[in-house]
């Protein structure tokens, strides 16, 4: 996933408080009860019931925690981590080592969220044996419940061999980060209709392969409607309109982080429920201040 798609957008102010928690709270994916991880069978169940439910990325443990805590049912370590965390201009130089040092820290960090791991470029398109060894890597080194990698029909057969050695999978079709030099930018897919079709074929291919669900990136609202409906997994939509299943933002773009490294430029469709840009900072220039004319450390914060 992106956070590069120039839209400007004004922030909002954060949504309210979730109200009380449905009579069947203890089986909601959001704000359910109990400390077991969230499963793909609990993902499947959500679909049965039309229930929809948000997925956030995540890169170390300390946000992780806090999102876990919050009742975030899926964490993804998305190689989005090459733009807002590790400083790249695109997810295309993100490594296997990263991904999976990353992976782990979030797995550490959370109890309940299902945590899905990315499989970053050059990690799995080769064949799907390159895929399962990688795969199984963020499985045993890192702890993940789930692999997540791009691509419809041309990546099917990984997808395939992945669920057979029982490895869940979540796919990534439409606008797919990792061919970035391919697409000349991060275009909307799914325009016309040709295009239409293809993301179709594309969505149906991941299904037989076996993937549990599938990520809708940059897709216009009405196309990824009518693949959430013709789909029996859950779609996951990301610039993709209402009707999917779940939604997905990076947390940077969420949370008001990205602005400096964005030239404070939104994609069109991220909704930015604070500005922690603005807090981190005021709260760094507070303490230099503070440094700076004598008044930290004071007599509390020292030792006799």
């Amino acid at each position: 996933m992106t956070h590069a798609v120039p839209a400007a957008q004004k922030p909002v102010t954060p949504a309210p408080a979730p109200g009380p928690a449905s009579a069947d709270s203890s089986r909601s994916l959001y704000g359910g009860k109990g400390t077991r991880r969230i499963t793909v069978r609990d993902i499947a169940a959500a679909k049965e019931r039309g229930e929809k439910w948000p997925m956030l990325t995540a890169y170390d443990a300390m946000t992780a925690s806090v999102f876990d805590e919050s009742g975030i049912p899926v964490l993804l370590v998305g190689d989005s981590m090459g733009n807002c965390h590790l400083g790249y201009d695109s997810t295309v130089p993100v490594t296997m080592d990263q991904m999976t040092m990353l992976s782990a820290a979030v797995v550490r960090g959370t109890s309940r969220a299902m945590v899905i791991g990315d499989l970053p470029f050059g990690s799995y398109q080769e064949s799907p044996t390159q895929a399962l060894r990688n795969a199984t890597r963020l499985v045993k080194d890192a702890g993940v419940g789930a692999v997540k990698l791009e691509g419809g029909e041309r990546s099917a057969h990984q997808i395939e061999l992945l669920v057979q050695a029982g490895i869940p999978v979540m796919a990534h079709i439409g606008l797919t980060p990792q061919s970035v030099n391919a697409f000349g930018g991060y275009p909307v897919q799914g325009r016309g209709e040709e295009a239409a079709h293809q993301l179709l074929r594309d969505a149906k291919a991941v299904q037989d392969a076996g993937a549990f669900a599938v990520v809708l990136e940059l897709v216009p609202a009405e196309l990824a409607a009518e693949v959430t409906l013709s789909l029996n997994i859950p779609t996951v939509g990301i610039g993709a309109g209402p009707e999917c299943d779940a939604q997905v933002l990076v947390w940077t773009d969420m949370a008001g982080m990205a602005g400096g490294m964005t030239g404070g430029r939104m994609p069109r469709f991220v909704k930015q429920y604070a500005q922690l840009r603005e807090v981190l900072g005021g709260a760094a220039q507070a303490f230099a201040e503070d440094v700076v004319g004598g008044a930290y450390p004071a007599a509390e914060h020292s030792f006799h």
